[in-house]
């Protein structure tokens, strides 16, 4: 044995015997603190003040963060109303006069397009362009027959022409029945 190999037992023994050591006590707070290069405290380093200091803001903000989500949750309660239902019931749903009459009121200014037909026809756009002053046009009715009403495009009505105070006017004659008016929608 060389003297080298000497010194590299002796040296590895006391290795072993350190870390033996090592694993049967604990670690004291200034071997933890040599670890992360921080002082050792021995009752308030800087270090702990600095992270006490942090964790302090962090749980402020916390606390912050919850009180506004608290208030705006207050908020919101006093903003929002009751949900209000309809009375489905059949007591509720039979129409009263009163009922009647206000539903009635919602849709009184609604504007409709009402129009009087006298008849019609159809024109290629040589004979329109043909058309002059004194011209004449056959239109699809006979002479007698009545005109027809229209609201918003839909026939509703029929009726005569008149004149009122100088005035065209149309006297009804016949109104279309519902029924009348789905089948002509189809």
């Amino acid at each position: 044995m060389t003297p080298d190999d000497i010194d590299q037992d002796k040296l590895a023994a006391e290795w072993a015997a350190a870390l033996d050591d090592q694993d049967e006590k604990p670690a004291s707070q200034n071997d933890i603190d040599a670890l992360f290069d921080q002082p050792s405290g021995g009752g308030g380093g800087g270090g702990d003040d600095a992270l006490a200091a942090e964790w302090a803001a962090a749980l402020a903000d916390e606390e912050e963060t919850s009180i506004k989500r608290e208030r705006d949750q207050e908020a919101l309660s006093r903003q929002s109303a009751k949900a209000k239902f309809k009375d489905m019931t059949p007591e509720a749903k039979a129409q009263r006069p009163d009922n009647i009459r206000r539903d009635l009121d919602f849709i009184l200014d609604i504007p409709l397009d009402v129009s009087a037909e006298l008849g019609r026809t159809k024109l290629l756009i040589n004979e329109l362009l043909q058309l002059g002053q004194g011209s004449v046009i056959e239109l699809n009715k006979l002479a007698g027959e009545p005109l027809e009403i229209y609201v918003n495009g839909k026939l509703v009505a029929r009726g005569e022409a008149v004149v009122i105070n100088e005035k065209f006017g149309v006297r009804l004659t016949d109104i279309i029945s519902p029924i009348e008016r789905v089948k002509q929608l189809a």
